[in-house]
């Protein structure tokens, strides 16, 4: 690859909306893209050349996407980004230790998902000055959400407000930001930012949301927008500029 040539994506999915979908979003962002529907299309694919980045789901029938990055970790180091309908915390980890390189979550915004694979090919680019080069060529602006005197880095997620060092958040906190942006001014229930921010065991995660909150708030500083509306949950108080 070199400044020339778009960076080249394999995105591996059995779901043939989703994957076209991915894809066409990702072609016309300027990146080149093959797809495959399973873990047989994906090798012949593998076979055919060599890929920038593989965005691979984790649920397919035949072989799972977690014993296909398993035998592609045994033979090379290609960019990994696991994609699956099963957000536990407990999948995201497995799928980490296995050697994926990011894990995100569907269903995703397609704008996240570029924004995934940017990053990650900023960060695997070997002696490219980050600010220049194929993988920054095509990368462009740092996307980025903005509310108020803040500004949500979807990328490094981290918060930025003029005057304060940048904040980098959990990934519980992210989930959760992001709730509130995409939901401005409305109460979110407790309930509904536990699924959020940890999946589905609300049992264990019930008093954790709470602190998350407050994390959250310290990490916003003086004047945070987040509200507590009493018996009824947390609302953001203020319009995000893309809300």
């Amino acid at each position: 690859m070199n400044e020339l040539t778009p960076p080249r994506l394999l995105v591996v999915d059995d779901d043939a909306d989703l994957r076209d979908l991915i894809a066409g979003f990702l072609r016309d962002h300027h990146l080149e893209v093959e797809t495959a529907a399973d873990a047989e299309g994906m090798d012949a694919a593998l076979g055919r050349g060599k890929f920038d980045c593989v965005i691979l789901d984790l649920m397919m029938p035949g072989e799972d996407g977690l014993s296909v990055l398993r035998r592609m970790r045994g033979r090379d180091r290609t960019p990994v980004i696991m994609l699956s309908a099963m957000g536990e915390d407990i999948d995201r980890i497995v799928g980490l230790e296995v050697g994926a390189d990011d894990y995100i979550a569907k269903p995703c915004n397609p704008r996240e998902l570029l924004a995934r694979v940017r990053a990650l090919l900023r960060r695997t680019a070997r002696g490219d000055d980050p600010a220049s080069g194929p993988a920054a060529s095509a990368t462009g602006t740092t996307p980025r959400r903005r509310f108020g005197e803040w500004s949500l880095d979807l990328v490094e997620r981290s918060l930025d407000r003029a005057g304060y060092a940048a904040a980098p958040l959990t990934d519980a906190e992210f989930r959760v930001l992001t709730a509130f942006l995409d939901r401005p001014q409305r109460v979110l229930s407790r309930d509904t930012l536990i699924e959020i921010a940890k999946g589905s065991d609300a049992d264990v995660f019930d008093r954790a949301i709470d602190v998350t909150i407050s994390r959250l708030r310290k990490k916003l500083g003086p004047g945070d927008p987040i509200r507590t509306i009493r018996n009824e949950g947390y609302m953001l108080a203020l319009r995000p500029e893309d809300g």
